[in-house]
């Protein structure tokens, strides 16, 4: 039974009471009040204070999501990510990218992102990464770490790439997460996330707000929804992820793209640290002349 359950039947029984308690009791004759009786406020109730803490239910269901993930030699999933933006007129405005992500554990990773917005790629293959612009056609390459958590990290340093899912891809996700972890609580179960019974946790995990839905029988994750908590406008952030598919055999040649490694090249490397030409391809060399 839910902690929300538990404490509505308790408010109910304490309800009863009370009821039957006036019904039967007896009133006591009291004076009449004074002007100085009148003339003092209210007392106003005192609500006790939320004491942060790491409830033990809430830390049993991540490490056993982190554990689920961590223990896959490859998995594959779609990402849907919903971020909002300040807008002119005050109100956020929402942006949604979707991706078709495909890992191989412990050097492959491959991001398709289709969209909302520029459509993207990304390929490592425990060597070499590749971010290619399909609408550009152009590429960057850079030599790569030899696992996924480290290309992760060089591709942020490198080239500002970020991907929100990486939680859920690194070796160990729950590491992540206890790093900065403050708060953690469960909260109850939903039937209304990803198709399947829910289980819901709150934590604090550095300055990072997340409420997370993970399945209640399989462990994997299918909603998180995050708050930067020093973020005065408090944007929220939300990841669903679906079409969750664990251990299965990855067609050789997944991790590359043929397309990509013929387009032309640009650096890797932050996009505000580049001049707009320098991110263009070289041009073509003109015909020679004819006499």
């Amino acid at each position: 039974m839910t902690r929300k359950k538990i404490l509505a039947g308790a408010a109910i029984v304490a309800l009863g009471a009370c009821l039957a308690a006036v019904a039967c009791a007896q009133p006591a004759p009291q004076a009449p009040a004074t002007p100085a009786d009148l003339a003092k406020p209210a007392a106003i109730p005192t609500v006790p204070a939320f004491q942060p803490g790491l409830e033990p239910r809430a830390i049993e269901i991540l490490k056993a999501a982190s554990a689920r993930l961590a223990s896959a030699k490859s998995m594959a999933f779609t990402a849907v990510v919903s971020y909002e933006s300040q807008s002119l007129l005050g109100p956020p405005l929402v942006y949604s990218t979707k991706s078709q992500v495909t890992l191989q554990r412990p050097d492959k990773l491959k991001v398709i992102t289709v969209g909302d917005g520029p459509p993207s790629e990304f390929y490592y293959d425990g060597k070499t990464m590749m971010a290619y612009a399909p609408a550009e056609n152009l590429v960057a390459v850079a030599d790569a770490p030899a696992t996924v958590d480290a290309a992760l990290q060089a591709a942020y340093d490198s080239a500002s790439i970020y991907f929100p899912f990486s939680d859920v891809v690194v070796a160990d996700p729950y590491k992540d997460i206890a790093d900065g972890l403050k708060t953690a609580f469960y909260i109850g179960q939903s039937g209304v996330v990803g198709g399947t019974t829910t289980d819901m946790v709150a934590y604090v995990t550095g300055d990072v707000f997340v409420q997370a839905w993970i399945g209640a029988k399989d462990r994997l994750p299918r909603r998180l929804y995050a708050i930067y908590l020093n973020d005065p406008a408090r944007l929220r952030h939300v990841l669903e992820l679906s079409s969750w598919k664990l251990d299965v055999a990855v067609p050789k040649g997944a991790f590359a793209s043929a397309k990509a490694s013929g387009a032309g090249h640009m650096p890797f490397a932050r996009p505000d640290a580049l001049d707009p030409a320098a991110m263009q391809p070289p041009p073509k060399s003109a015909p020679a002349k004819t006499p």
